[in-house]
């Protein structure tokens, strides 16, 4: 604040423009009344004073206080959130040729049924490209094998039905591109499955014939999209996951061996459509 003299008042008035998507202040002098001199008692005078520096400290510090736009929530190098997912499990079936070379009963897949996947979702950010993500968790589903036989007397074989509830340990790379609010991308990786619900001996109050190993490796590809809404990203996709080993327990059961002689191995398939909330 200057006062060239007595009767008039100059303010030194902070102000802001922006120069090269930067925030400036540029301080300049204004006249409160260029025409017309004011005479102020000294007591009004100094509170006039006191409220002016106080303005002019505001000022500076917010100044400091004008958010700039940070990084975008995927250019962190962490994020967490959870997944949720339905999916359809199946079987690659090959039937055994030296089996049915002497009978005739063909084994083939049943009716599918919708599972359930619950996880967590683990990112790491690589690059403007590129995550790792990590999404452990469980998964229920069930697969049933249908049997086809052209045998002439009355034996009817029935239906399998196999039920798997998974321990999931996926590892997958993601590649997408963000365009404005939402990110295509697709996905590749790895995932190691532990069926806790495999049976490790038959059962004789059930009528299953046929018992699944626990453990297997998955090799999985998919694509998706994601969507920023505010604080909350949302993403779709929907992957393919394919066993890699023989899933099938070659130890006949001792009543009805039919039903595991006649296949030489079974190759565990899931499709899997998730929503990830982060």
């Amino acid at each position: 604040m200057i006062f060239p003299d007595p009767g008039k008042v100059i303010l030194l008035l902070p102000t802001f423009t922006e120069h090269n998507d930067r925030i400036v202040r540029i301080s300049y002098l204004r006249d409160l009344n260029p025409d017309v001199s004011m005479t102020i008692p000294g007591k009004m005078k100094r509170i006039l004073f006191a409220a002016v520096f106080m303005l002019a400290g505001l000022g500076l510090s917010g100044q400091n206080q004008i958010p700039s736009d940070g990084p975008w929530e995927d250019e962190k190098f962490f994020s967490a959130g959870y997944t949720l997912g339905l999916n359809i499990m199946t079987f690659g079936i090959d039937p055994s040729d030296q089996f049915t070379a002497t009978d005739s009963v063909y084994p083939s897949m049943g009716s599918v049924f919708p599972g359930l996947n619950i996880h967590l979702a683990l990112n790491f950010r690589l690059n403007q490209f590129f995550d790792i993500r990590f999404l452990p968790g469980i998964s229920f589903g069930q697969r049933n094998v249908n049997y086809l036989s052209e045998r002439t007397h009355d034996t009817v074989f029935s239906p399998q039905k196999l039920e798997s509830s998974f321990i999931e340990l996926p590892l997958q790379l993601r590649y997408g591109w963000r365009m404005q609010n939402f990110k295509p991308y697709i996905i590749g990786g790895i995932n190691y499955r532990y069926d806790f619900y495999a049976q490790e001996k038959y059962r004789l109050e059930r009528p299953v014939y046929l018992r699944l190993n626990k453990p297997d490796l998955y090799y999985e590809a998919g694509a998706g999209v994601g969507f920023f809404l505010g604080e909350l990203r949302l993403a779709v996709d929907l992957k393919m996951s394919n066993g890699l080993t023989d899933v099938l327990v070659h130890d006949p059961h001792p009543e009805y061996p039919e039903y595991c002689n006649t296949i030489e191995r079974i190759k565990s398939r899931i499709w899997v459509l998730s929503l990830h909330f982060e």
